[in-house]
């Protein structure tokens, strides 16, 4: 997959992995990595961005004597996903457009 187009589906499939729960770092790797191949080194500055945009919140709980940093996606986060499926559509038209130009 084009590196450009892994990484913006990167950014909403972190956000999706929060919907229902929040989570770590570690964790959010094990719930889209069947999906989409990520790994800790990247998914760290992606939250870091996306908590500086305020789509997490974090907080901090100890967890087997180590303080470990939870996610939680906010209201503008999700907000982000909803724009995100409404504009696939877009998407889907252009993917639509490019097949059509390739199999002619």
């Amino acid at each position: 997959m084009d590196s450009q187009l892994k990484k913006g589906l990167i950014e909403y499939c972190v956000l999706a992995s929060l919907v229902d729960v929040d989570s770590y770092g570690y964790q959010i790797v094990k719930e889209i990595h069947p999906r989409i191949a990520i790994t800790e080194s990247t998914l760290y500055p992606i939250l870091k961005r996306l908590e500086t945009n305020k789509k997490v919140a974090t907080y901090s709980k100890v967890h087997n004597g180590r303080l470990r940093k939870y996610y939680h996606l906010t209201d503008l986060g999700f907000a982000s996903i909803q724009k995100f499926l409404q504009e696939w559509n877009d998407v889907e038209a252009v993917h639509n457009y490019i097949r059509r130009s390739v199999e002619e």
